[in-house]
């Protein structure tokens, strides 16, 4: 038999899920709840979330800003891996979920709490990554999800529920998306986002412009990278935040970063999710045209392999795991020599590399031209061709001896 619960530790954002949960919990409980406020960038104001969660009837809620964590212990890492879900989800919502989770159990051993509380549903990624993360980190805590258990069928009716307990919500009726938002980008869902052939209303996106609506003139960046962080725009420094910031904003004006997807969520089913990541977009594929001058052929491709493995293992909620530590660690030493600038080219809707160096590229023009310049052995090229197809060539001849 569990022993009571007297004190609870609640993922908060000030969402309709969130703001429900906290009188659900004081209700079904009678415990006190104390609610953890995760600043990744969600570009809100926090104090009136928390003066909401108090009014609401938490007891205590703490207001952290973990932007800087967010974007070096996860967000960077995951950029040294080129990590992207099913060829387009940069992990935005994937990665920050991790965090909150050790923010939780650290919150809670604080206070002595014996349960923690998330808003995830019971057919999402989310409640994997929350409750993985905290199995990982502190199996005596009870994982309480109330969305998975309560009495509400639709968020219709936690709107509902909400209101007549005077609960505020921004949710209505007529707009009722669910909106996860953070420095790395925004996962959309919900409302008419669910019928996969009905194109996404202009007012589902939050930081992304239009085509129609973006600059025609192309707009040129320099981003500089040391070992694999990036660092300066044009020439000027940058710390992480406001760097991934101005990114978010030049790259949102002319709409880039947008990805419509029906993927394969972790629990089985499929779902259609938009999303914007506009900073995200311009530093992947920045980082990848530089690792292409500085990793030699076999290097890069078996790390592109692993892209795809590092980025389920953040998308399966796995990231306090000895893989997740494991692939970092391969990363990193491979990151001591991306450092360069690469020159990007903003256009409606994409962006694309114009331009690359480095002082560790294993390019080599003398080598790469077909100019008077060039001092490639032309001579071993053609003993190569012998030596790598003679396989080939050996057993073209025995199929001829044999008649095939």
């Amino acid at each position: 038999m569990k022993s009571k619960i007297d004190k609870i530790v609640l993922a908060y954002s000030g969402g309709l899920d969130t703001s429900v949960i906290i009188r659900w919990l004081i209700d079904k409980y009678q415990a006190e709840v104390i609610a953890l406020v995760a600043d990744l960038g969600q570009e809100e104001d926090l104090g009136l979330v928390r003066e909401k969660g108090l009014k609401i009837g938490a007891s205590k809620v703490y207001v952290e800003d973990l932007r800087e964590e967010f974007l070096s212990r996860y967000c960077f890492p995951a950029l040294w891996a080129n990590a992207v879900y099913e060829g387009k989800y940069p992990l935005a919502t994937a990665l920050g979920r991790p965090l909150i989770a050790e923010k939780l159990v650290k919150i809670a051993r604080q206070e002595g709490a014996s349960a923690v509380v998330h808003g995830s549903t019971g057919k999402g990624n989310d409640q994997v990554r929350f409750d993985v993360s905290i199995m990982a980190l502190d199996s005596t805590l009870e994982i309480i999800a109330p969305v998975r258990e309560w009495e509400f069928k639709s968020r219709e009716q936690e709107i509902q529920y909400a209101q007549e307990r005077g609960i505020p919500v921004s949710v209505t009726k007529e707009k009722p998306y669910s909106i996860d938002m953070n420095l790395w980008g925004i996962s959309i869902e919900c409302g008419v986002l669910e019928d996969p052939w009905v194109e996404p209303p202009e007012d589902a996106y939050l930081i992304t412009q239009s085509l129609q609506k973006a600059p025609k003139d192309p707009l040129y960046l320099e981003l500089t990278f040391d070992r694999g962080i990036p660092v300066a725009i044009d020439g000027q420094a940058y710390g992480p935040v406001e760097l991934v910031k101005k990114l978010s904003r030049l790259g949102g004006e002319y709409g880039i970063g947008r990805y419509d997807m029906v993927e394969n969520r972790l629990v089985g089913i499929k779902s259609r999710e938009i999303y914007e990541a506009p900073a995200a977009t311009i530093l992947l594929s920045a980082h990848r045209e530089l690792e292409a001058m500085v990793l030699d052929r076999e290097t890069m491709h078996f790390k592109e392999g692993m892209a795809v493995k590092y980025a389920e293992t953040v998308y399966y909620g796995l990231w306090h795991s000895e893989l997740r530590r494991a692939m970092d660690a391969f990363n990193k030493v491979l990151q001591e020599r991306v450092s360069g600038q690469v020159r990007m080219k903003l256009l409606p809707g994409q962006c694309v590399c114009v331009g690359r160096k480095s002082p560790f590229s294993l390019y080599s023009e003398d080598l790469a031209t077909y100019t008077q310049k060039d001092i490639f052995d032309h001579k071993g090229g053609e003993y190569f061709c012998k030596l790598w197809g003679l396989p080939l060539k050996l057993a073209a001849q025995v199929k001829a001896a044999d008649g095939n």
